[in-house]
């Protein structure tokens, strides 16, 4: 006869609805990689009074509630430039970062937005107040969000049709 007897000290088994509680909360953004026909990259810089002020980075943001990570990058690179996106972005690439200006684990989905028309208008959010088109090598003194190995390896990944894995900015 087998007899199953409890561990005195056995840690107890929580109810999902509440374990889940315990996971650690991420944030999630959708960033957009746009070209324009000399391969420059579209990059918008942070207004004062902003987080990350000074700072050039891809148009994108963190999703909305119940937002998956395509409608974010549509949502965000039409507030932020004005620009409607025709077709859907695609996936280039994601970066885990562990902890961002201490509000913990931030994952961003990049994406390949497409190339830009030579004449076309970028109408800037109130979060930015500058904008322009980057040549990778024109952006070694450049304060940039993600920092300029993660964009190089996006950029290589837009025109090859692959996939990059990023680890803190850097490629993985």
């Amino acid at each position: 006869m087998e007899t199953t007897v409890p561990a005195p000290n056995a840690p107890r088994v929580l109810p999902r609805a509440e374990w889940v509680k315990t996971l650690p909360q991420t944030i999630v953004a959708s960033c957009v990689l746009l070209l324009d026909a000399e391969d420059r990259i579209l990059l918008l810089r942070y207004a004062e009074g902003q987080p990350g002020a000074g700072i050039w980075g891809l148009p994108g943001g963190m999703l909305d509630q119940g937002e998956d990570p395509v409608t974010a990058a549509h949502r965000e690179v039409c507030e932020e430039t004005g620009i409607v996106l025709d077709r859907p972005p695609r996936f280039i690439g994601y970066d885990h970062r562990a902890d961002v200006m201490d509000a913990g684990p931030v994952i961003d989905f990049y994406f390949h937005g497409g190339r830009l028309p030579a004449d076309l208008s970028v109408r800037r959010s109130t979060e930015h107040d500058d904008h322009g088109l980057f040549a990778l090598d024109d952006l070694a003194s450049t304060a940039l969000m993600p920092p300029l190995p993660a964009l190089t390896a996006l950029h290589t990944a837009a025109l090859a049709g692959t996939v990059v894995c990023l680890r803190e900015g850097r490629p993985a």
